[in-house]
């Protein structure tokens, strides 16, 4: 068995690089998202109310409406999405600070303590990594930036 991330997960972290590289600070609208990250709308809106519950993202109503980031790229980590949708790194459920159950072994498990530094270490790494980082990396790549917003205008 693999060890993966759910769809919510990476689809979170494609939509907030997706705002924060295409944005330039104006609300997107979720079509827009969808479309350049082809991820159905629909499942779009699941995840952002799991990222605008964790404080991550915002909306505006309206016209001129859409979903902004409430943070800077730059302080908006693939931890704190991954923790907005997944919940904590926490590799198995004996070393959870709220178990489901209550592992029979859990006073004489020798290998209790590894997996919780394991789980913090594996935290620690996302948290190293920003959005802002990833939006360096697109640049550098060559990934277009699109800006289509009701207020650009071209003359």
């Amino acid at each position: 068995m693999a060890m993966r991330l759910s769809t919510k997960s990476r689809y979170g972290v494609r939509a907030l690089f997706d705002i924060a590289y295409h944005s330039v600070g104006l609300p997107t609208q979720i079509k827009d998202i969808s479309r350049r990250q082809q991820i159905s709308p629909r499942y779009l809106e699941q995840i952002f109310q799991k990222l605008k519950k964790a404080g991550l993202l915002g909306s505006k109503r309206g016209p001129s409406g859409g979903y902004f980031l409430l943070r800077e790229p730059s302080e908006i980590t693939l931890g704190d999405i991954i923790r907005a949708t997944e919940g904590p790194f926490e590799l198995v459920f004996c070393v959870s600070e709220n178990p489901r159950k209550i592992c029979p072994r859990k006073d004489d498990c020798v290998a209790s303590e590894m997996w919780t530094d394991i789980s913090r270490k594996l935290g620690d790494f996302f948290d190293s990594i920003s959005i802002a980082q990833l939006c360096e990396q697109a640049r550098e790549v060559g990934v277009e930036r699109e800006y289509n917003h009701p207020y650009t205008y071209h003359i």
